[in-house]
């Protein structure tokens, strides 16, 4: 028996990164999951390499900041699977035009209160029904480090930040639901966003600041880069009963970065 046999999980993100790492574990334990992305072909993908592995998933397609399709992901997941136990919020971003509020774009601030912020509630508020009828679960919101201490990045870091808050409200109002609520806060993941961004030639051979920064870090704290798999393994620990005393808080993953209150300019 798997430590999650039996549960159905719904993931967004989980064409790739963090979510298709934790989507693919929860399997391993014994869950079936919903791989909620917008991309197509990545969530095909991912659907396609479960199923081959030997594990039961399902793909739904919807953009996550907009109502109707978040409610008709989740319709179709309980449709087809018969019910609900875990939601894993993993979508997100930022956004390199995340400037200092005087000269930001009111345009990316909306964009990214929507992706960060707006997305976790819309999957709760289609989601939490479907949750208090199977006679609670779990649910997993994933933040960032970034919400802990702030950033240069003001957007961003409001945006994980309200979701550490909303995490303990969710906690606060289900839990006569038997629904527990927690939020994870990655450091860097090697994601395949993040291989791109920083392990990409240019970055390597013309060093910045901020590079130079993170290349220190990383020899003082060898853990503060981690793989999906680290994230996920906390996910799944969350979402499994093994964490049943555990409900509004946030675990930060970031290897100690939050811990040092230090802020990173140009980091997600």
């Amino acid at each position: 028996m798997g430590r999650l046999e039996g549960k159905v999980v719904f993931l967004t993100g989980a064409g790739a990164g963090i979510a298709k790492a934790t989507a693919k574990m929860c399997v391993r334990e014994g869950a079936v999951v919903a791989i909620c992305e917008l991309n197509r072909e990545a969530g095909e993908r991912a659907e396609r390499e479960i199923r081959e592995a030997g594990g039961n998933a399902l793909f739904v397609q919807a953009d996550v900041t907009q109502d109707d399709s978040v409610r008709d992901a989740i319709a179709a997941t309980v449709k087809h699977f018969g019910k609900l136990n875990v939601l894993f919020n993993c979508a997100g971003g930022s956004s390199q035009d995340d400037r200092p509020v005087h000269e930001m774009d009111l345009d990316v601030w909306h964009k990214t209160v929507a992706l960060n912020l707006l997305h976790p509630f819309l999957t709760c508020r289609h989601g939490i029904p479907h949750m208090i009828k199977a006679g609670g679960g779990s649910i997993v919101n994933v933040t960032s480090h970034l919400g802990l201490v702030g950033s240069l990045k003001p957007a961003y870091a409001a945006t994980k930040g309200g979701i550490i808050s909303f995490t303990k409200t969710l906690a606060a109002q289900y839990v006569q639901y038997g629904i527990r609520a927690n939020a994870v806060a990655p450091g860097s993941v090697r994601t395949e966003r993040q291989i791109a961004r920083y392990e990409n030639k240019d970055f390597v051979e013309k060093p910045s600041a901020a590079s130079r920064e993170r290349e220190v870090f990383q020899k003082l704290y060898p853990f503060s880069k981690g793989e999906p798999e680290d994230i996920a393994a906390i996910a799944v620990f969350l979402a499994s009963d093994e964490s049943r005393m555990l409900t509004g808080t946030t675990i930060a993953a970031d290897g100690g970065r939050s811990s040092y209150l230090k802020v990173y300019a140009g980091e997600d």
